[in-house]
């Protein structure tokens, strides 16, 4: 499997000054928040949101350089994306991540919060100071949209009746609406017309909801050590992904594990073969599939060059993370 740095290499560079930008950004001025921030930044994320944003940068803009406008954009939604994660991690009570302890389990759930509030207020205060009220009025949406998704994960904790449809619904708040946006406004900065824009977007879209069907399928299928937090975790917390959902059609055994929220010994376990066992993760795997294709064919109006050519390398990535 192609490795996720190797696949970035043309962009390695850029990824590099966004790491040290990043931690400049954030400021000394706070020690334990500034703290938090570097832990986070230096944790060993596949940085995939703003080297979409990059690569979509390099892709738009053939003929010159990218700009300071678009490197500070993949900063701004590294820096939303992982105050996502700290707010998240505090939500879910998650002790671990990239095999690594959370903010909250560091310090306290309070520091969490407001570690992911200064991040969330040092990105809107550098996304107003771009100067393009289009991206501005993208990228606050994305905030937006995590807030309700958050909120529909919660509300739909072990409810057996969720359907597909909903669930892609929350995942596209959650993960996918970050990159479809990030990525529609780096084509803005580059002055791209209306309709590439709006492929970019569903680029992103269809990436991001393909990325995330996959984790939630490696829930199952990968080692505590690969996913860097506990197996199942999110079933375990009552969050029904797709490998479940489509597993409950076929397991009315399964429903009642969930009902009673796995309060009987040796539920959980159980409740985890069924998933195995069953057709959902194959029908969870499809689904994935179909989103990676959808992305690539929204690339299509794109003029051929190397980072356009690693944007079509990256859907097939996110699959080949399954094998």
């Amino acid at each position: 499997m192609t490795s996720v740095t190797s696949l970035f290499s043309p962009v390695e560079a850029d990824l590099c000054i966004l790491t040290e930008n990043l931690k400049t950004l954030v400021g000394a001025r706070h020690p334990i928040l500034y703290a938090a921030a570097e832990h986070l930044f230096g944790a060993g994320g596949k940085r995939v949101r703003p080297a979409v944003v990059l690569l979509i940068s390099r892709a738009t803009m053939l003929e010159e350089d990218i700009t300071p406008r678009h490197r500070r954009l993949a900063e701004i939604t590294e820096m939303i994306h992982t105050a996502s994660l700290v707010h998240d991690d505090v939500v879910d009570e998650s002790q671990v991540r990239r095999n690594a302890p959370t903010i909250n389990s560091l310090y306290s759930n309070r520091v969490a919060v407001l570690a992911g509030d200064f991040l969330f207020g040092q990105s809107a205060w550098y996304l107003a100071n771009l100067g393009n009220l289009e991206v501005v009025k993208l990228l606050s949406e994305v905030i937006k949209d995590m807030a309700e998704g958050e909120i529909q994960q919660g509300l739909n904790r072990f409810n057996t009746t969720t359907t597909i449809e909903a669930y892609l619904e929350k995942t596209y708040k959650k993960t996918a609406s970050l990159i479809a946006n990030s990525a529609k406004a780096a084509g803005i900065l580059s002055g791209v017309p209306a309709d590439i824009a709006e492929n970019l977007y569903h680029y992103g879209r269809h990436l991001g909801l393909a990325f995330q069907i996959v984790d939630d399928i490696l829930d199952f299928t990968a080692s505590t050590e690969v996913l860097g937090k506990p197996a199942a975790s999110d079933l375990i917390s009552g969050h029904l992904t797709a490998p479940v959902l489509y597993s409950l059609k076929e397991n009315p055994q399964l429903e009642l594990l969930i009902e009673r929220q796995f309060d009987q010994v040796n539920d959980i376990e159980q409740a985890i073969a069924l998933v195995r066992e069953g057709q959902g993760i194959e029908l969870a795997r499809e689904l994935a599939a179909h989103h990676a294709q959808a992305a690539v064919k929204n690339l299509a109006k794109l003029r051929p060059s190397e980072p356009c050519t690693t944007l079509i390398d990256l859907a097939d990535y996110v699959l080949s993370r399954l094998y």
